[in-house]
């Protein structure tokens, strides 16, 4: 089970929307559906808060403000990939990826062997059944910005120390902002 909210910061306080994530495949979508609601509070100058939890396996905050790109932060990596909401977060400048690098499957035959022999390089490497990654790939624990809500009242510190049952709720506490986002849970 799933949960996703907005909150974005306006001049008379924080304002809470929940949001379905269906129609959102992208880091960038999600973003632009983050400007928008942003918009419709009256704050899209402001910061704009993405919360997304999986059932106290992981939750991730996605923030805005402006026109910056996103800030990211995972509580963790691992759990998130098995996740099609966790994939958004995990952009591959997140996970230290280079995005231009060749990719495996263009260096390969029809045959799916590289030169048409087959490859056993990686045979050792277990693979996450879900999508085919290396297990190995994907960093177990926080991933991202810790101190994307520093500045907001809960120090890096704290936000590392916050595990799945709650930590939401915790967060948007410290950012007084419990009430309104109890109203979209």
């Amino acid at each position: 089970m799933y949960f996703a909210a907005l909150l974005a910061r306006t001049e008379d306080g924080w304002e809470a929307s929940d949001t379905e994530l269906d129609d959102v495949e992208t880091l960038s979508d999600l973003s632009d559906l983050a400007r928008e609601a942003a918009a419709e509070a009256g704050a899209e100058d402001d910061t704009v808060l993405v919360f997304i939890e999986q059932e106290d396996a992981w939750f991730g905050v996605v923030r805005l403000d402006g026109e910056d790109d996103p800030r990211i932060y995972i509580s963790d990596a691992a759990a998130a990939a098995r996740s099609s909401y966790g994939e958004i977060l995990l952009t591959d400048e997140l996970l230290g990826k280079d995005p231009d690098a060749e990719d495996d499957l263009d260096s390969l035959d029809l045959d799916g062997t590289e030169d048409g022999e087959p490859d056993t390089a990686n045979d050792d490497v277990e693979s996450d059944e879900d999508d085919g990654t290396a297990a190995e790939a994907v960093p177990s624990g926080p991933l991202g910005d810790t101190g994307i809500l520093a500045d907001l009242g809960v120090p890096e510190k704290e936000l590392l120390a916050l595990d799945g049952v709650d930590a939401l709720s915790e967060i948007a506490d410290a950012l007084g902002a419990a009430e309104v986002l109890e109203t979209v849970r």
